[in-house]
């Protein structure tokens, strides 16, 4: 199946260029850097080892970042190239990427845009960031000889059954993989079932997360802006959530008429939309993209700008981690678990299940059913400081704990750097 998929591919060119172009209008890629997107390198390689890491999204380049600064610090000579395919991604990575550290979009999994990426590029190692299964991608790397790690390695229950139907492709595909570094024991079964040859459990590189940075001058500035007013986060909205936010905040606003929640929406774009919503329930709003500070009659503040959720999550006592009650799979709680903060997350976490599940377990998150239980679920939280800091300190042990994931996957790494650079040298 693989030559026809690439045939398929390299036939498509048109249609290909079509869809970028609508995503370019859409403002879903980057008109300036959308020659990256067809394997045309937007910065020159630099010299010595280099290893290519790719991310799709922000999710999976957050939790990249530990594993960046360790391969980067047991190599002074060697660089990371980490590839995406989001403009919020890029624009997150520009912040956090250490030195050494290099990003572009990744090329469309077309076999001619590939091997110009590869041709230019020449990385010793192409480590794959969960479930980002590219064929060609792969294929066109494998043949060359570089060595492929499938790091943090998951797959879907709905996925699984999908790859099961088309066995010999999957075994095709991930036979080529020279080793799978898997999230648990049920995800290591599936990729060996689908014909990996070297599967080893490492554990969630998730829970290895670095804290996201923290401006401290602008943390002291909303903590004087917000005073004494009791205060809550919904982070990372997706359309469907904003109602019950807000509904939740004058449910609580007859018993706590302070009450001031803090809205970020997934998109920032989304601050206008949350606003008027918010102004058809009589909610004074301040939107941070303008602007606007908290002030005494602020009822909603809307944090509609990119890479500022530490702030929030250093002045909020409760956390929301939206995309969990709409279908969108859930973020990643690990990122609040840094801070003093109780976490709440809604019942529809697909995409960070294993992430949750765990720190349900560990009772270092409120779950909840489903939007209706928001309110209460605050109002217990608010009314209960023992059992916030319950929750927040096993959060935080949970990541503790975690940090050893990192050192699990980076010591598999080098192994295969190692050899790598050892065939270019013979």
């Amino acid at each position: 199946m693989l030559p026809l998929y690439e045939g398929l591919m390299t036939l498509g060119a048109p249609a290909i260029k079509l869809l970028l172009s609508r995503r370019v209008k859409r403002g879903k890629e980057d008109p300036a850097r959308l020659s990256e997107r067809r394997g045309i390198a937007g910065l020159p390689r630099p010299a010595g080892a280099l290893v290519w890491l790719h991310a799709a999204s922000v999710g999976e380049s957050m939790a990249a970042l530990a594993l960046i600064d360790h391969l980067l610090e047991h190599a002074t000579d060697r660089h990371v190239l980490v590839t995406t395919g989001t403009v919020t991604s890029a624009a997150l990575l520009a912040e956090r990427l250490p030195e050494r550290a290099l990003h572009q979009f990744v090329p469309v999994d077309r076999p001619a845009w590939v091997d110009r990426f590869l041709d230019h590029w020449r990385p010793d190692l192409l480590v794959i960031m969960e479930s980002e299964f590219w064929p060609g991608q792969i294929s066109r790397t494998k043949a060359r000889g570089i060595p492929i790690a499938l790091v943090n390695a998951r797959m879907s229950a709905r996925s699984f059954s999908r790859w099961r139907k088309v066995k010999s492709a999957a075994a095709s595909l991930f036979s080529r993989v020279d080793l799978v570094l898997a999230t648990n024991p049920r995800q290591a079964a599936r990729f060996t079932e689908l014909g990996a040859s070297r599967v080893a459990v490492a554990g969630n590189l998730k829970r290895a997360a670095n804290p996201l940075p923290l401006d401290a001058s602008e943390a002291a500035t909303l903590e004087e802006q917000r005073g004494r007013r009791p205060l809550w986060f919904a982070a990372s909205t997706h359309p469907g959530e904003d109602v019950p936010v807000l509904d939740a905040h004058v449910t609580l606003h007859a018993d706590m008429p302070e009450l001031l929640t803090v809205i970020a929406p997934r998109h920032p774009h989304r601050g206008e939309e949350i606003a008027l919503l918010a102004a058809e329930r009589g909610l004074s709003t301040a939107r941070r993209s303008l602007g606007q500070p908290i002030d005494a009659n602020t009822d909603i503040y809307i944090a509609d700008t990119l890479g500022e959720m530490a702030l929030f999550f250093d002045l909020a006592p409760i956390v929301f981690v939206a995309g969990s009650l709409v279908p969108v799979g859930g973020h990643n709680p690990i990122e609040p678990a840094h801070f003093d903060t109780a976490i709440i997350l809604g019942p529809l976490m697909s995409k960070n299940q294993e992430t949750a599940s765990e720190m349900i377990a560990a009772d270092g998150v409120a779950p909840l059913n489903g939007a209706e239980d928001l309110a209460p679920t605050l109002a217990a939280l608010f009314n209960d400081e023992a059992r916030r800091g319950q929750l927040t300190r096993n959060a935080r042990a949970y990541v503790k704990e975690g940090m050893r994931v990192v050192e699990v996957v980076h010591d598999h790494l080098e192994t295969l750097v190692s050899r790598s650079t050892s065939r270019k040298i013979s």
